[in-house]
């Protein structure tokens, strides 16, 4: 069973080398350069933290895609969108950029190693910026691969918002879940999703938001589930076993691409029975 011929949108708060070496970043740039030379198609996009240099990396905005505004919290944020080649592969990384929500030198953490307190709203650009893009690209995705918490959102703005759109209707979405310290996000965040016009029961289980919940909000939202660290926590793996999705174990770097590639196979094949 083989992926030919696919559309593999990849989303993720992580890719090496923009940033330091870890299962999703290390993750997220093999495996779409994989599904790629197996004859496919990719987009791949992360969010561009202030502390990736834009210089060593050779990032440039792409100005075509760049100037639309999204609103945030009753707030108007410009979208940037830049892009910049993974040395050694065939492969593009497009960045979703905003100077109030990624400026600052850092990822996740202030300098005394503190959660940024918008870190909810970033997510939320991040996910609208990456949709609104691949919809001005007028490229349609078969297959959505989402990595981190930080993409959680995209599946609600999909199921939610453009659940209708030729772009997305038809797409797949598969999220990997990862070992990651748990963290509390702002207890504003349903006001926020509210002013977006997101409703329901999946967005009532953020009245006292954690980066676990965008975790079981995304797998809540997708129709498949890839186990990506060896080990979750039991509240996640509960949450895995619960959503009755396919779920893929977490393979090793050497079987990566082969797995997910039957994997994605499988999920577009029960799509159409």
């Amino acid at each position: 069973m083989s992926l030919k011929n696919a559309k593999v949108l990849t989303i993720s708060q992580s890719i090496h080398p923009f940033l330091d070496e870890c299962e999703m970043a290390l993750t997220s740039r093999n495996l779409p350069q994989g599904i790629l030379d197996s004859g496919n198609e990719i987009r791949v996009f992360m969010p561009k933290f202030g502390c990736i240099n834009e210089r060593r990396h050779q990032l440039h905005e792409v100005i075509r895609l760049s100037g639309m505004n999204l609103i945030i919290n009753d707030t108007d944020h410009a979208l940037l969108i830049k892009v910049a080649s993974v040395p050694s592969a065939r492969m593009q990384v497009y960045f979703i950029d905003n100077e109030e929500y990624f400026k600052r030198k850092n990822i996740l953490h202030d300098k005394n190693d503190k959660f940024h307190p918008d870190n909810d709203e970033r997510a939320l650009f991040f996910a609208r910026g990456v949709l609104e893009t691949v919809r001005k690209l007028g490229w349609v995705p078969d297959i959505i691969h989402l990595h981190g918490w930080m993409s959680a959102f995209a599946p609600l703005y999909i199921r939610q918002r453009m659940a209708d759109d030729p772009h997305f209707e038809n797409a797949k979405l598969v999220y990997s879940v990862y070992d990651e310290p748990k963290e509390a996000l702002d207890k504003d965040l349903l006001k926020k999703l509210s002013m977006e016009g997101f409703s329901g029961e999946e967005v009532e289980a953020l009245k006292k938001p954690t980066t676990d919940d965008l975790y079981k909000l995304g797998i809540a939202l997708s129709d498949a589930v890839v186990m990506g660290s060896p080990k979750l926590n039991k509240d996640l793996t509960a949450a895995v076993k619960a959503s009755g999705k396919p779920v893929l174990d977490h393979v090793g770097p050497d079987e990566q691409v082969a797995a997910h590639v039957e994997f994605f196979q499988s999920v577009l094949e029960e799509a159409l029975v």
